[in-house]
């Protein structure tokens, strides 16, 4: 894939993310292309669903095996926002896919050679490809910018519910 293709692509990966940004879900997004046509966009939706699995990566693999009708995604490539987790890692690796383009990076948590690197893990009987930091600008200022309103939303919450006053409390029983 060229350069201005995973682009291209990942600028779809954006407009997932941003989708889950309005949502008030952590802004990633995710595609799967196959050839030159995206067969499959997510967008994380953790709290929608109230499922701890319901990452981007994990929703558009189900996407993509349901529209080739087979598991196996060994010819197609993910495009994410951010550096998939353990989870999706491990998830990535059991579909086969051939390539993963990720935006920004997680040196803390990230699978892709963040923290640790399972897409390409010596003892399990597949790897991926990585390319790593294509439009990471956009990807970080997308996470920057919802997890900025997350806080300021909480510290608001935290004023406007102050403690109670003595004047406030019940008195004590007798």
């Amino acid at each position: 894939m060229d350069l201005d293709a995973d682009h291209l692509f990942m600028g779809e990966a954006l407009r997932q993310a941003q989708k889950a940004f309005r949502a008030g879900e952590v802004p990633v997004g995710a595609v799967i292309v196959r050839g030159d046509r995206v067969i499959a966009r997510a967008w994380n939706q953790v709290e929608l669903l109230k499922d701890a699995t319901a990452h981007a990566e994990m929703l558009v693999l189900t996407m993509a095996q349901e529209d080739l009708g087979d598991w196996r995604l060994t010819d197609c490539t993910l495009y994410v926002t951010k550096e998939p987790c353990p989870m999706c890692a491990g998830a990535i690796v059991h579909c086969r896919l051939a390539r993963v383009v990720f935006g920004a990076a997680d040196p803390r948590g990230g699978a892709a050679g963040g923290a640790l690197n399972l897409l390409q893990f010596p003892g399990l009987n597949h790897h991926c490809e990585i390319t790593a930091q294509v439009r990471p600008e956009e990807s970080v200022q997308l996470l920057r910018s919802f997890f900025r309103a997350r806080r300021a939303s909480q510290v608001e919450v935290q004023v406007t519910q102050a403690p109670p006053s003595e004047s406030d409390l019940p008195p004590e029983p007798t």
